[in-house]
């Protein structure tokens, strides 16, 4: 199921908690899963965010493969993107336990990039992070380390796990300074049109804290306005799902 450029590009407009509170109200996952935890971290955290199509891989780094190719897979990998619907999210699992090398440099981006990908994740670590920044492709992990060492691609496009999140070909990925959050396909369209309304209702509030009033009578009557507007929200959302 591919979403519309447009929704695509809507979805880009809006923060990872934004969009993960419009999910939330369509009640289809529990609260506290479809995100990767604290420990993917954003190598950039002033670039925007991304909205793609999880291309997954695993990768090790601790010893050599057999053949001794460190990037004997990696044109298999850019191969594909062309079965993704729309713009690739490279999401790398590094097996090794903990972490030796580096699961990706500059010319690793370089070469996603130039297939059309917006950036990768990895629950390994990066490394060459200031020419990655300056090629403007984001870039997600748990921290950094110098060497690649013995970097091989071990699988790719089978189901991964990062960032204690369950993560399969095709997933649709939302992530940026925040953090990376899943998103459902079943409701993608409806997330991405329903964000300014959410993000209409927390004006309520904010509009308030920036007028630099402190008349408490004031905050209640705006906070009570902005849970009525995503309480009205969330019931339309989940009829609308639901095909009520």
């Amino acid at each position: 199921m591919a979403l519309s450029d447009s929704d695509l590009q809507l979805l880009a407009q809006y923060d990872t908690p934004t969009i993960s509170n419009v999910i939330e109200m369509f009640e289809v996952r529990p609260r506290n899963a479809g995100y990767m935890d604290g420990r993917i971290q954003a190598c950039f955290p002033e670039m925007p965010p991304i909205v793609g199509y999880a291309s997954t891989a695993t990768m090790r780094t601790a010893n050599a493969r057999p053949e001794g190719a460190v990037y004997g897979s990696l044109d298999e990998q850019v191969a594909r993107f062309a079965d993704l619907p729309g713009p690739a999210i490279v999401v790398f699992q590094d097996l090794d336990d903990p972490a030796v090398g580096a699961t990706f440099g500059e010319v690793m981006c370089a070469s996603y990039q130039s297939f059309g990908a917006v950036g990768i994740i990895t629950s390994g670590p990066a490394r060459d992070l200031e020419q990655v920044r300056r090629r403007r492709f984001a870039a997600f992990s748990d921290g950094v380390i110098s060497s690649h060492s013995y970097s091989h691609i071990t699988s790719i496009h089978e189901p991964v796990r990062v960032g204690g999140l369950e993560v399969r070909p095709g997933d649709l990925l939302h992530a940026d300074a925040n953090g990376v959050c899943g998103i459902p396909l079943g409701i993608a369209s409806e997330v991405a049109h329903a964000a300014a309304e959410f993000v209409a209702a927390e004006a309520c509030v904010m509009q308030f804290a920036d007028s630099g009033s402190r008349d408490l009578k004031a905050y209640s009557t705006a906070r009570r306005e902005m849970l009525r507007r995503i309480e009205e929200l969330g019931r339309r959302l989940r009829a609308k799902a639901a095909g009520v």
